[in-house]
């Protein structure tokens, strides 16, 4: 069972030894991942809008930064909090991380938490998945394309997850790389796992089994991130852990930002106008108690001759409503939290008028952001993108005896991507990982050369 005095380590992952530092071993997590080539290139990657134009939206790396000050909060006062209900049932060490350490560790985490989606966003995963499932029958070299996988290797490609991506990427060896991937730590590593359990034992019902953490190549990794922080089993076979607690106040911190910015973003866009985003932020704020109505609606009159400026204000009102409700939660079902068998996000946790608030504004985000045309637009691109470069290199590492064609493209694929006497879901997933890599304009780019749409103008 898990225990708050021990479920945190700053031991790191694929590193024998811990180096003395001036920094805390969390704070260097956050170094890491900031100063990280697979963090820089979120800044081309979409976040729900086209990035180009002349209207500056969120793109994946703005978005993170952002999570990544929201969850520095949350684990701030959740440590706080924490060190006051549970008293004398901390020890010295416990005490002291939960006070100065584990708000480092949600920032860090969060600066992690998409740092596997690929190019274009969900409509990216969707691709890759699909690119599978289309070709299962075909063959290469006689074989049946499914044929050359196991049953759990075929589940994790045909269902491709960022999150599972993203562990991936923080802890994977790859050629001419340092062993334990970032080396991050092991408190660091299980905040971001969300769906703490493989691609084969999915399970709508369960929150933390909607999706899968972690590809079969990186099981034994899971494992050891897992037995390191005491997090709980629930079946060996298929592999299934309870959620570390942490993870919730990453996932809230993400689910607090995505609610509240992409509205930001489509009233620039003149997606939303400001009647229905004024409007709606002020109903969910007014939900927590009469004291600030009078106040808010004070300061927006102050501002009524700027639209933009009201919002920005509800903005970072809502962020920190949220927040606080969020913090409430975790301490309130610390119990069931500790153990991970809460089944439910923090931010689903609000009070009923908070909760009713909240959902009008998903309801109109659905209907009016995530069905917008330029959105759908992007998606449909990103997926004729992302298959068609999968048409190209998925054969040519493939096949023992690759075409003239497939052998110029062999030559595209980074060294650290190569491996010849891989197994066949070894040498899909180094694709996958090029290719999930990629920002959204080097994707379109190489989509246009190896189409011959467009030449390369530079070298």
């Amino acid at each position: 069972m898990m225990n708050w005095n021990t479920c945190f380590s700053h031991g790191r992952f694929g590193q024998g030894y811990i180096s003395t530092t001036p920094r805390t071993p969390y704070e260097r997590d956050f170094d890491r991942l900031i100063f990280s080539a697979a963090f820089r290139r979120l800044q081309d990657k979409t976040q729900v809008f086209p990035l180009p134009g002349p209207v500056l939206v969120h793109n994946r790396l703005t978005h993170s930064l952002e999570v990544a000050s929201v969850g520095r909060s949350l684990g701030k006062l959740v440590g706080e909090q924490l060190v006051t209900v549970l008293g004398n049932g901390l020890n010295e060490n416990a005490k002291h991380f939960y006070l100065t350490d584990l708000s480092s560790v949600i920032a860090a985490a969060c600066l992690a938490h998409d740092i596997g989606n690929p190019s274009f966003g969900h409509s990216g995963e969707a691709a890759i998945s699909s690119y599978f499932i289309e070709q299962a029958d075909s063959h290469f070299d006689k074989v049946p394309l499914k044929e050359y996988f196991s049953a759990q290797e075929w589940q994790d490609i045909t269902h491709f997850e960022g999150n599972a991506n993203a562990f991936r990427i923080l802890t994977h060896h790859y050629a001419n790389r340092q062993k334990g991937g970032y080396q991050l730590t092991f408190s660091t590593l299980a905040s971001i796992a969300k769906y703490p359990c493989e691609s084969v034992a999915t399970d709508p019902s369960q929150l933390s089994r909607k999706k899968y953490g972690f590809f079969q190549a990186e099981k034994s990794s899971f494992r050891e991130v897992a037995e390191a922080l005491g997090m709980v089993p629930v079946s060996e076979d298929p592999l299934i852990y309870n959620r570390h607690p942490f993870v919730y106040l990453v996932e809230a911190a993400d689910d607090i930002c995505y609610r509240v910015i992409d509205w930001e973003d489509a009233h620039r866009l003149g997606i939303i106008d400001s009647t229905t985003a004024v409007g709606l932020f002020t109903a969910l704020l007014e939900t927590s108690g009469r004291e600030n109505r009078d106040r808010i609606r004070a300061t927006l009159d102050d501002l009524s001759g700027d639209p933009r400026e009201q919002l920005a204000y509800l903005r970072a009102k809502c962020i920190n409503f949220l927040a606080l409700s969020c913090v409430d939660a975790f301490i309130e079902n610390r119990d069931s939290i500790l153990t991970g068998t809460y089944n439910r996000s923090l931010i689903d946790s609000l009070d009923t008028a908070a909760a009713k608030a909240l959902e009008e504004i998903n309801q109109v985000t659905i209907r009016r952001i995530y069905n917008h045309a330029t959105v759908v637009k992007i998606e449909l691109a990103g997926y004729e993108v992302m298959n068609a470069l999968l048409e190209s290199f998925i054969p040519a590492v493939l096949h023992a005896r690759p075409s003239h064609r497939e052998k110029k493209i062999l030559k595209l694929l980074p060294a650290q991507f190569h491996g010849q006497e891989d197994s066949a879901y070894v040498k899909v997933l180094a694709v996958i990982d090029f290719i999930s890599g990629m920002t959204d304009s080097y994707a379109m780019e190489l989509y246009k050369n190896l189409r011959g749409i467009s030449l390369p103008t530079h070298t």
